[in-house]
C-alpha cells in the first residue's frame, strides 16, 4: 500500500496540481490530506474544489479553524493579527456556507492500521492544531508532544512547513512539510510517501517543481490583501 500525505495548501491551487499530478506519476494507493487548504492563498475556492474532488480523509488544521472563527490574539504575533484577519475575510469572500460548513466540520486526527502497522496523522499534535514542534525538538520533547495519544508505529503531521522524518525507538516520525507555502527554503512542494509491503516500510520527503511566478502573479492580479506572501513564495521562507 502506497500513501501519499499532503497538507498546507495554503490556497495555491498551481502547487496542487503539481503535486497531485506527481502522486499520480508514482502510482500511489490513497491521499490523506492533513489541513490547512484555503487560507493566505490566491485560490482557497480552487484548492478546496481539489481536495473534496479526491475523496479521500481529510482533517482540519489551524488555517481551517482561523477560516472558519478567525484568527485570536494570541494566536499570532501582535503586529499581525489585523492583517491576518484581512486575510481571513478575503479568504471567506470566495467561498460560500457551504465550504465553511466543510471545514468547520473536519475531524482533527487520523488512526488507522494498514498492513499490520498502525498510523497516527494529524495537523500539529494530537491534543492541538497550533502547537509547533521543529525539526530540531529532542527526542523527549517529540514523545511527549507527539506521540502521546495513541500507540502508532508511524506518525505523521504537518503544520510547520519543514519536511523531515527521524526515528525513535523504532516509530518513524514525519513531518511533510507544505504543498502550498514551503518555509525551509526550497523552492519546491513537499508532501511525504509511506510505502508498506509485508510490513516492511519505506518512507520519504517528495519536492515538487510547481510556477512560481504563476502564483505570484495571483496574488498581485487578485489585490490579495497581504502581498508579502508574494515574498514567501519567492524565496520559500517566511
Amino acid at each position: 500500500m502506497k500513501m501519499a500525505f499532503i497538507s498546507d495548501i495554503h490556497g495555491n491551487a498551481v502547487a496542487l496540481e503539481a503535486v497531485l499530478k506527481d502522486i499520480e506519476k508514482k502510482q500511489v494507493d490513497t491521499i490523506y490530506v492533513l489541513g490547512d487548504i484555503c487560507y493566505r492563498g490566491p485560490e482557497p475556492k480552487r484548492s478546496l474544489q481539489l481536495v473534496q474532488s479526491l475523496n479521500v480523509n481529510v482533517i482540519k488544521g489551524n488555517a481551517d479553524e482561523w477560516v472558519v472563527r478567525g484568527v485570536k490574539k494570541g494566536e499570532v504575533p501582535d503586529q499581525s493579527l489585523e492583517m491576518m484577519n484581512k486575510e481571513r475575510e478575503w479568504i471567506v469572500s470566495k467561498l460560500n456556507k457551504e465550504d465553511i460548513d466543510y471545514l468547520n466540520e473536519l475531524p482533527t486526527e487520523l488512526h488507522f492500521e494498514e498492513a499490520g502497522l498502525t498510523i497516527n496523522a494529524f495537523h500539529a499534535t494530537p491534543d492541538s492544531l497550533f502547537d509547533v514542534v521543529l525539526p530540531a525538538e529532542s527526542d523527549d520533547t517529540i514523545k511527549t508532544k507527539l506521540m502521546t495519544s495513541t500507540e502508532s508505529d508511524i506518525y505523521v503531521y504537518a503544520h510547520i512547513h519543514k519536511p523531515y522524518i527521524r526515528y525513535i525507538n523504532g516509530k518513524v516520525i514525519i513531518n511533510i512539510g507544505s504543498v502550498g507555502l514551503p518555509f525551509d527554503g526550497v523552492k519546491k512542494s513537499s508532501y511525504a510517501i509511506v510505502d508498506i509491503e509485508d510490513k516492511c516500510v519505506s518512507t520519504s520527503i517528495e519536492r515538487v517543481e510547481f510556477d512560481l511566478e504563476k502564483v505570484i502573479r495571483q496574488y498581485e492580479e487578485l489585490d490579495y490583501p497581504n502581498q508579502n506572501m508574494a515574498n514567501v513564495i519567492r524565496n520559500a521562507h517566511i
